[in-house]
């Protein structure tokens, strides 16, 4: 038989995902993959009641349906600080998934290098991969998650460099990037005439006092940055699959043809839904940052009772709790270990960085109370964990 792909065999499964699969397994509570137990806003789903019945059901323009893309410009323009043509800067796609992987191979050629913070989300290293192309990964320093400017410099400046992606806020970290970090990047950016391309699906998830700021409003860089985010996280619907891309508009051009051959198009019925809570007021933003904020101040609260160690978050919805007093070698087989003995589930953080890394489990608390007063109540019988 013929070799299958020798790319494919470079990268894992997802560990996030099968940790959810383990959790299943013990009945764990799951605290891996970091999706919320609540549900999307009344607005939202009133309307999809309307549109089972209504319609649209049928395929979309498959850059996206022109109202939603009309709503997403006049949210986002003001927030970015910068001008965004719906017709020809937006591009939706199933996902922030997709919107990476299509941003990725819009600008990478195979053999092309791509920056990379590590830890990073485990899916941007296989999107390199995928593409042929090569990441070029550069640490954030633990605890505080920061990376070294001269270290990035480093990375930046090597042979057919091409981009570099920027997860902020942080997953799995939780950092949110200071204006000074970002100038930093900025600057080694059009000093190496790079791509950026952005994760910023926890954009509206960040606490005082920390900042979200969009990486496409610094002076310069609005001409280089793919912007990717999705609605996801936002608005409490992981299941919907609707991302997007915002991008120049020749950059755009290339994106509509990727997105077209991989997925034709997000679903049309979700995205007329949508509309509802892309016009959703400041204040649904306001409230969603103060339940985040209670939410991480009840989570992390209970772990600063049990005397773990680990890392407060600016921004998103994760904690990376260091376990390394708990003396295992594998952080793999502690994560399954917690889920048979403790019951609860989390993330092995080895899964996010590219050196081996064992000191980390990733958390999240998108649940609701009930379910994070259950787990901390679990995570009292940490001593099972001793080996």
């Amino acid at each position: 038989m013929q070799q299958l792909s020798a790319k494919t065999s470079h990268f894992t499964d997802s560990v996030i995902r099968r940790m959810t699969r383990v959790s299943m397994k013990y009945d764990a509570i799951n605290l891996s993959q970091g999706f919320p137990d609540f549900d999307p806003p009344a607005a939202i789903t009133d309307r999809l009641a309307e549109v089972a019945h209504k319609g649209p059901h049928q395929y979309a323009i498959t850059w996206g349906a022109p109202n939603f893309r009309a709503a997403l410009a006049a949210k986002q323009a003001p927030r970015m600080g910068i001008p965004i043509d719906p017709e020809t800067q937006i591009v939706v796609t199933c996902g922030s998934t997709e919107a990476m992987m299509c941003s990725v191979m819009t600008v990478a050629n195979p053999g092309d290098r791509v920056v990379v913070f590590s830890p990073f989300y485990e899916n941007y290293g296989a999107d390199a991969i995928l593409c042929g192309a090569e990441p070029t990964y550069v640490e954030l320093h633990a605890p505080e998650f920061t990376f070294d400017e001269a270290e990035l410099e480093a990375a930046c400046a090597k042979t057919n460099t091409k981009a570099l992606i920027l997860c902020n806020p942080s997953n799995p970290t939780g950092h949110v990037f200071s204006r000074a970090e970002l100038d930093v990047i900025a600057r080694l950016a059009d000093k190496y005439d790079l791509w950026v391309i952005t994760d910023e699906v926890y954009e509206h998830i960040v606490y005082a006092p920390h900042e979200h700021v969009y990486f496409a409003s610094l002076p310069g860089m609005e001409q280089r940055t793919l912007s990717c985010s999705s609605l996801s996280k936002t608005y409490s619907m992981t299941g919907w699959r609707l991302g997007y891309v915002i991008a120049p508009a020749e950059v755009t051009d290339r994106l509509r043809k990727v997105h077209d051959f991989l997925t034709v198009g997000a679903a049309a019925p979700l995205m007329e839904a949508a509309v509802a809570g892309l016009e959703l007021p400041q204040s649904y933003y306001d409230e969603l940052t103060a339940l985040y904020t209670h939410k991480r101040d009840l989570f992390c609260g209970g772990l600063r009772e049990r005397g773990l160690t680990f890392t407060e978050p600016d921004g998103a919805y994760y904690v990376m709790v260091d376990i390394s007093k708990f003396g295992y070698a594998s952080d793999e087989e502690f994560a399954e270990e917690l889920c048979r003995r403790v019951g609860v589930g989390g993330v092995p953080g080895s899964c996010f960085f590219n050196a081996p890394e064992n000191r980390f489990i990733r958390f999240h608390f998108a649940k609701s109370d009930e379910v994070l007063i259950a787990a901390l109540a679990r995570l009292d019988n940490w001593e099972l964990m001793a080996r």
